[in-house]
């Protein structure tokens, strides 16, 4: 059976994300799971996407129509972005490691990791709820979305936030830090639009339904609907902008030697004051 324009959309994904995981994995060997901060996530996000790809192509190619492999593949599309947020939180948290590894603000960084958790949660609890409801307007389901995508919003201008404090800080930071900040930097602008997108798409339609019947709330909005919009809009503000983050990530993982700035706690106090042990 041929595809249609989502469906070869999704097998691009595929093709495209089978070696971003290959690559992450070897990020995550290269670090460990313990030191893997941020790394680890950008793994599951791999999968994640490869695995809603297959879904959908799976959706395209199976008759007749299974409607829940594509509520499957939209759902993991629609979710992955926590665990791109959660990653270049990690990777900011490395920055702040001490040069004997030892990580600061536990706290802090552990309640917005909360934040994105809760964010997640509502959102798969949203789609599980419209999904099972026989009402698709003003249902409780679209409220949680809606405030799960809110959250995402919030979590995002934190890291933008943190990113920027780390440059009013940067005589203090790592060696190799210095470029992973770098890095994330030059990410946080694609994460902006891939961000704004899920927003967008979330307030286009008062349900999540793959169906062309779904009701929009707003006109403006509907060429934003991750099922019914412009596929144009969504290869751009989407999978575009999650490809680059991916990228950015995978050569900073693979080419920076972040262990090299790991010294003994007696070379740290004075060069490097703002990574002193913090609780």
């Amino acid at each position: 059976m041929a595809l249609n324009t989502q469906g070869i959309l999704a097998a691009v994904t595929i093709a495209m994300y089978v070696p971003f995981l290959l690559v992450s994995l070897k990020v995550v060997s290269k670090y460990g799971i313990s030191r893997g901060d941020g790394w680890v996530l950008l793994l599951v996000f791999c999968i994640i996407r490869v695995l809603g790809g297959c879904l959908l192509v799976a959706a395209e190619d199976i008759t007749p129509v299974n409607t829940s492999l594509y509520i499957g593949g939209y759902a993991l599309e629609a979710s992955g972005l926590s665990p791109l947020l959660l990653c270049t939180l990690g990777l900011l948290h490395a920055i702040f490691r001490t040069p004997d590894g030892f990580p600061v603000y536990q706290r802090q960084f552990r309640l917005l990791q909360l934040l994105g958790m809760v964010a997640l949660i509502l959102t798969i609890v949203g789609i599980s709820d419209e999904v099972g409801s026989s009402s698709s307007s003003d249902s409780e389901g679209n409220t949680f979305r809606r405030v799960g995508v809110i959250l995402f919003a919030v979590l995002y201008i934190i890291l933008v936030g943190i990113c920027l404090h780390l440059w009013t800080q940067i005589r203090f930071v790592m060696r190799y830090r210095k470029q992973l900040l770098k890095a994330i930097s030059v990410a946080l602008p694609f994460l902006a639009v891939r961000t704004l997108y899920s927003i967008l798409s979330t307030f286009s339609s008062s349900s999540f339904s793959t169906t062309t019947t779904s009701t929009t709330s707003t006109n403006d909005l509907s060429k934003f609907n991750l099922f019914t919009g412009e596929w144009q809009i969504y290869l751009v503000m989407d999978m575009l902008m999650e490809y680059a983050v991916v990228i950015i990530y995978c050569v900073a993982g693979i080419v920076l030697p972040l262990n090299e700035d790991y010294k003994s706690p007696d070379s740290y106090q004075d060069e490097y004051a703002m990574n002193r042990p913090q609780y």
